[in-house]
């Protein structure tokens, strides 16, 4: 798996050209992975997908040196990361993660709930159940959990969906 940078804003009009223009069989999968988080609209919650890596697509390939010079043809802007020019794929902790919190074909991060009990998080459904100790940080009135997650040898906070239900003292 490896990452293609492009413009915040730009991640499904670019996910579609190179689908249509690298397309089968060099690109197995083309995503931008969301979340799923509960916003108020005039007094009513509602269900919101959001970007989980906003100006980064994420790109399953066996022949990543075809994505790569087909890139260049996509009349947008792409660049595929890497180091003193050889293209570095995420390791396997990092594609371990995403697909734990994900499903192929639905890269989705749906809400979770929980419980805090004695200034302790739980997790008691959801993806993030088992993994408490990601958790930086909590924004009850947001329904958001900060995770650090270390992504291309750097830590990273990205917000996921977290709806505390019960807090106990």
């Amino acid at each position: 798996m490896y990452v293609i940078q492009t413009i915040n804003g730009q991640e499904r009009h670019v996910k579609h050209l190179v689908e249509r223009m690298v397309g089968a069989p060099s690109v197995e999968e083309c995503f931008y992975p969301t979340y799923v988080v509960k916003k108020s609209y005039k007094r009513e919650w509602r269900m919101v997908e959001k970007k989980l890596t906003p100006g980064y697509l994420f790109v399953v390939s066996q022949d990543i040196e075809h994505v790569a010079h087909a890139l260049h043809e996509v009349p947008a802007f792409t660049r595929l990361l890497g180091t003193n020019g050889s293209f570095v794929p995420l390791n396997m902790d990092e594609v371990a993660w995403i697909d734990a919190l994900t499903k192929v074909g639905h890269r989705v991060i749906d809400i979770s709930q929980g419980i805090i009990e004695h200034d302790k998080v739980i997790v008691q459904s959801g993806p993030l159940a088992g993994l408490e100790g990601m958790i930086r940080k909590i924004d009850r009135h947001k329904r958001l959990a900060t995770l650090e997650i270390h992504i291309l040898g750097r830590t990273k906070s990205i917000r996921v969906g977290l709806e505390i239900v019960k807090k106990t003292l």
